[in-house]
Order: C-alpha cells, then sequence, then structure tokens
C-alpha cells in the first residue's frame, strides 16, 4: 500500500552524500584558493591549482563515499546471514526476542506476542532486521549512489569559487572569495534544511561557522609561506 506523506528520511541517503560534497566543495576549493593567493601565486596559478583539486576531491570524495558505504552494505548483509541462521536454528528462541521487542515499545505481552507471530509467519527476516536490527529499506546503505551524490555535489560545489576566481581580479580575492564562499554555504545551508526538514537558522549557522573557520586557517597558512618565501 502507498502512502501520501514524504517524510524527510526517505531522503537521507543521498542528501548526506550530498550536502557533504557541496560543502566539501566550497570550503576545500575556497580555502585552497585563498592559501595559494595569500601566498602571492599569480591568476593562472591559482586557477590551475583549484581545477587539479577540483579533480582529485571530486575523485576522493566519490571513492570514501563509495568504499565507505559498501562496508556498511556488507556489514548489513552480514547481519541478515547471520539472522537467517538463528531464525532456521532458534524460531522460537528468535520469536520470543522479537515478542520482548515490542513488550519494551509499549504492547501488552499477549497483543505483543500475536503481533511478532504474524510479522514473523508474514517475512521473519524482515521483522528482525527492521525491529532487531534497526535495518529498513529507507535507510538501506547505496553505495553507487552515495559515490555519484557525493561527486557530483563536489563538483558543483568548487566550481562556485572557481568561477569567482575567474571574475575578479587577483587583487581582489583576498575578499572576493571569502564573501562568495559564505554565501554560498549560506545558500548550501538553507537548501540542506529545506530538503531535509531540519531548522533553517541552525543548517545555516553551523556551515557559515566551520566554512569561515577552514578559510581563515587557510588563508593564515598561506599568508605565513608566502612572506617565507
Amino acid at each position: 500500500m502507498q502512502h501520501s506523506e514524504r517524510h524527510s528520511a526517505s531522503r537521507i541517503g543521498w542528501l548526506r552524500a550530498a550536502v557533504l560534497g557541496a560543502n566539501d566543495g566550497i570550503v576545500s576549493i575556497a580555502s585552497l584558493v585563498l592559501g595559494v593567493s595569500a601566498a602571492g601565486a599569480d591568476a593562472k596559478g591559482i586557477l590551475v591549482a583549484g581545477v587539479a583539486a577540483l579533480v582529485a576531491g571530486a575523485m576522493s570524495m566519490a571513492a570514501g563515499e563509495y568504499v565507505s558505504v559498501s562496508s556498511q552494505s556488507d556489514t548489513e548483509r552480514s547481519d541478515l546471514a547471520r539472522e537467517s541462521k538463528e531464525l532456521k536454528a532458534d524460531p522460537q528462541g528468535e520469536h520470543k526476542e522479537l515478542t520482548d521487542i515490542y513488550i519494551q515499545r509499549g504492547l501488552e505481552s499477549q497483543l505483543a506476542a500475536e503481533v511478532a507471530t504474524q510479522l514473523m509467519r508474514h517475512d521473519a527476516l524482515g521483522a528482525h532486521a527492521r525491529d532487531e536490527l534497526g535495518m529498513s529499506e529507507t535507510l538501506t546503505a547505496q553505495p553507487v549512489q552515495a559515490a555519484f551524490a557525493s561527486a557530483g555535489s563536489f563538483v558543483v560545489g568548487a566550481a562556485l569559487p572557481l568561477l569567482v576566481v575567474i571574475l575578479f581580479p587577483v587583487s581582489a580575492l583576498m575578499w572576493a572569495i571569502p564573501a562568495s564562499a559564505l554565501v554560498f554555504l549560506a545558500l548550501l545551508g538553507m537548501l540542506s534544511a529545506q530538503a531535509g526538514g531540519a531548522p533553517i537558522f541552525v543548517a545555516t549557522v553551523r556551515v557559515i561557522f566551520w566554512g569561515a573557520l577552514a578559510m581563515a586557517l587557510t588563508a593564515g597558512v598561506g599568508a605565513l609561506f608566502g612572506v617565507s618565501a
């Protein structure tokens, strides 16, 4: 049966990866460009460094997400295989285990036992996966989806600071990059909060704070090495 309600949790798989990718793209490339600019590089050097970081970052995000989420998927499959063996070896014990879970959630013991019986009759492994292991279709690991969402959003996020590098002269980058990056991060915070149903103000302030901190530290390092050179 299909439900008319659309919950934010249904987006959690791709939304997490997309927000992470876009945020990392904006912050890392803006910070890099700011640091290289503070070190005294010319426009061509800044742009080359930024493009190289975009390509490397996108591939790193895709590989990292795929490997990480694949590990989660492997763990889920292992748990399901173990649960399947336990259901065959000790169905009564597994029924009691499920009954106890429902009792802890507020059902009376007789009703909890009946619910466990009917659910296990319908789909025993699915019932235990959902209520004992905490797995669901909504939260199931999807490595390919996470990899593409993260890499694609990283490219979009990273392209924004590079666009500023192209449009502004080198002399203006020290203020243009952080100002524009904070605007981009604020927009990202608002969009991600809206998509996830979270408080907009909190999400916006969070991404702005950490982005500003990263750019400040990188600019400081760039200026230090630029002076030393």
